[in-house]
């Protein structure tokens, strides 16, 4: 065999990757990691599954009318996403942001929109885990939801997107430290006072105006409203959501610092 034919033969093609290969790749590894994370299947799995056996099993708060879990059951999905979307990623990048990983990865083939797609593609996949865990659980709880599958879909990935922005903008713009204390705080703060496990009309009224502008607000009752009682498309959850989603992706793409 000639020297040309053998070079022809084994000569290397040195290049990037296809992008979606990378990005899967990355989805991919960013997805193992989390679900290899003690503190966050605490956050993202346990927390709200034990939230929501133990407000149906025993009756602590007032749901109303009807059985406790047809009002939790809705209430934990917005919870659920909060957790992954919003408190998980905030804290997971922040510490990537200070350990220089994001900087490193910023410098490979893959493009930042890239990894921010992965990011997305990994949060997306815990979701999925998440709501059919809690939804078999749900059921074993005697769960009964109505309402249209589309307009669900629509909320949680409406909701994702929201959470999503906000989470990249805090973990782009404060210490690791301080990210994990906001997020973390802002997670306690919001499984109470929005609308999760206590229904928003046990606040006062002028509260309740400005909690239901909340994201979670606006989440757990647009999905309470469907899968509780039925309601087509809702409206205005959808557009506080829309609004967020807006607000918090626009200015983490402003202000998020890779260093």
């Amino acid at each position: 065999m000639s020297t040309t034919a053998s070079t022809g033969v084994f000569a290397p093609k040195p290049g990037a990757a296809p992008l979606p290969r990378m990005i899967r790749a990355q989805a991919l590894l960013e997805t193992k990691m989390l679900l290899r994370n003690g503190e966050q299947l605490l956050l993202t799995v346990i927390i709200p599954t034990l939230l929501l056996v133990l407000f149906s099993a025993v009756d602590i708060v007032d749901t109303g009318s009807g059985k406790s879990v047809d009002f939790l059951a809705p209430g934990i999905l917005a919870l659920a996403v909060m957790s992954t979307a919003f408190t998980g990623q905030a804290i997971a990048t922040g510490f990537e942001r200070r350990y220089g990983v994001l900087k490193r990865l910023g410098a490979s083939p893959l493009p930042r929109w890239g990894l921010m797609t992965a990011k997305t593609c990994s949060v997306l996949v815990t979701e999925v885990l998440q709501i059919v865990l809690l939804t078999v659980v749900a059921f074993a709880l005697g769960w009964s939801p109505h309402g249209n599958p589309v307009w669900v879909v629509l909320l949680l990935v409406l909701g994702t997107a929201a959470f999503s922005g906000l989470g990249l903008l805090m973990a782009g713009t404060l210490k690791a430290e301080a990210t994990l204390a906001a997020a973390n705080l802002v997670f306690l703060l919001l499984l109470v006072g929005g609308g999760v496990i206590v229904p928003l009309e046990k606040f006062p009224g002028a509260v309740q105006s400005v909690l239901q502008l909340l994201p979670i607000s606006a989440l757990s009752d647009g999905l309470r409203d469907v899968l509780q009682h039925g309601a087509g498309l809702p409206l205005a959850d959808l557009g506080i959501l829309a609004v967020w989603t807006v607000l918090g992706l626009g200015a983490a793409a402003k202000l998020f610092r890779w260093e």
